[in-house]
């Protein structure tokens, strides 16, 4: 007891310059909270690349931005039933919900790839039927994946904002997103590239995994619940915020219509449909070029390095001390520092064209958003009713997040158009000039909203006033 009480004090001031100083179980719940988080993103980083990898050896990689597009369409109604959900249910049993169909959900399209997955000379050759179902599948893993990253995120963060103060989230944030990086390091390399690296044929193994630890988060999280003391598990309560729950009416569509009734909602929709938009042109780019260099396990081989990356350099960001711009210049300037950064980086994929310079960019336009951006969007919601933190952050971060991948999706589905209309290098210069038009007013707009979120937090939680 001695020994691990040393150990827990060791880890105490390793992260005091990082993330503050903690109270003994203050600093024990955040890790506990870390730990679910890594399971969390360790298994939604190993899914992204076997999305991509898997739709393109079943579809084709010039579809993606059809992908994109379908699921918008269908996620809608999913975050409508979300929604439903979280009226009838507590957080505590959505954390069982979710986690549980998921995870059997991913056991079940195992199977269903030890069968169909194969490569992509096979799959042309394939009768119609086949041929088709082989496609429909692809469309319907994509979808599977797309509405994991958006719903399970996204409940875990509502359920963490409802569970902690703003004091205490500022510097237990961060801390749950340096342990979450781990999860994102470790299971990419180690269950994504698994197949490529033992010489298998398909990506079951893989999945196989990634369903018993999807399957994992329920106990975790009970345990959670259990074994933190219950004034660490009170949230954020402003003198105003009867008055304000008084206003809000059930049903599925709460969520959309607070976040198209606050200025304040539509600002953090804004802060997340810019950078998706631009991220997504990147994206784009950076997965046609790697579909072309590689192709079946080699591809979710490669995909993975890249997941691993992101998480790699995110923690490296956050031991570096990223989070003390929040800590100490307050979340306004970490918001208002992202737009600056992606600006950067918009002006460097406009200027240099190759696989390992968008892999790079991709990283590093990935990590400091987890690193920076990510932990100060999340506490924006702290000062906000249960119901903005659970079914208007579902739909900022569902189908608002779909959406905007969706905008930039039609904006990269220009480039075969135009390459065909005017020649490949001609037409790839008009779509980054076109790039440029598009993106550089977006992160003029995405800085003054970033200040505007920032002053109207710091003003909510000096008078101690929810917001909506």
């Amino acid at each position: 007891m001695k020994e691990d009480r040393g150990i827990l004090k060791f880890f105490q001031w390793l992260c005091r310059f990082n993330f503050g100083d903690f109270e003994r179980d203050e600093f024990k719940k955040f890790l506990k909270m870390g730990l679910i988080f890594a399971l969390i993103i360790g298994v939604y980083w190993t899914l992204r690349p076997l999305k991509d990898a898997i739709f393109i050896q079943l579809v084709d990689r010039l579809h993606l931005p059809y992908a994109k597009t379908v699921s918008v369409l269908a996620l809608l109604p999913l975050v409508m039933f979300y929604t439903k959900l979280l009226e009838k249910h507590s957080r505590e049993k959505m954390l069982v919900i979710l986690p549980t169909f998921y995870g059997l959900l991913v056991l079940v399209f195992a199977v269903a790839m030890f069968f169909f997955q194969a490569p992509s000379e096979q799959i042309a050759q394939r009768a119609a039927g086949a041929y088709y179902g082989t496609k429909a599948l692809g469309y319907l893993w994509y979808l599977f994946v797309e509405s994991f990253g958006s719903l399970v995120v996204a409940l875990f963060w509502a359920f963490a904002a409802d569970t902690t103060n703003p004091t205490s989230a500022k510097r237990g944030f961060p801390l749950v997103v340096a342990i979450g990086q781990m999860g994102g390091i470790v299971s990419p390399y180690g269950i994504g590239g698994l197949p490529h690296r033992l010489g298998l044929q398909t990506d079951f193994l893989s999945m196989i995994l990634l369903g018993v630890l999807i399957l994992l988060i329920i106990p975790f999280v009970r345990y959670f619940l259990k074994s933190t003391p219950s004034h660490l598990l009170q949230a954020f309560h402003g003198k105003n915020e009867k008055k304000e729950e008084s206003k809000q009416e059930p049903g599925f569509l709460e969520g959309l219509k607070l976040m198209l009734k606050h200025k304040y909602l539509l600002g953090i929709f804004a802060a997340n449909f810019i950078y998706e938009v631009i991220v997504t042109i990147f994206d784009f780019n950076f997965k046609v070029a790697a579909g072309t260099q590689f192709t079946g396990v080699a591809l979710s081989h490669y995909l993975s390095l890249y997941g691993s990356s992101v998480n790699v350099v995110s923690l490296a960001c956050l031991l570096l001390g990223i989070s003390n711009v929040t800590r100490f210049l307050g979340v306004g300037v970490a918001l208002a520092s992202m737009p600056i950064i992606v600006a950067l980086a918009l002006f460097g994929f406009l200027s240099m064209n190759s696989l390992s310079f968008l892999f790079a960019l991709m990283v590093g336009s990935k990590a400091i958003n987890y690193a920076l951006n990510g932990p100060a969007l999340k506490q924006l919601y702290i000062p906000t009713t249960p119901d903005v933190r659970f079914k208007a952050q579902a739909w900022i971060e569902t189908f608002g997040s779909r959406a905007s991948k969706e905008a930039g999706s039609i904006f990269n589905m220009l480039l075969k158009p135009l390459q065909t209309s005017f020649g490949v290098l001609a037409g790839r210069s008009y779509y980054l000039m076109l790039s440029g038009g598009l993106g550089f007013p977006l992160l003029v707009l995405w800085f003054i909203t970033a200040l505007f979120l920032g002053k109207t937090f710091k003003r909510a939680i000096d008078n101690k006033n929810v917001i909506c």
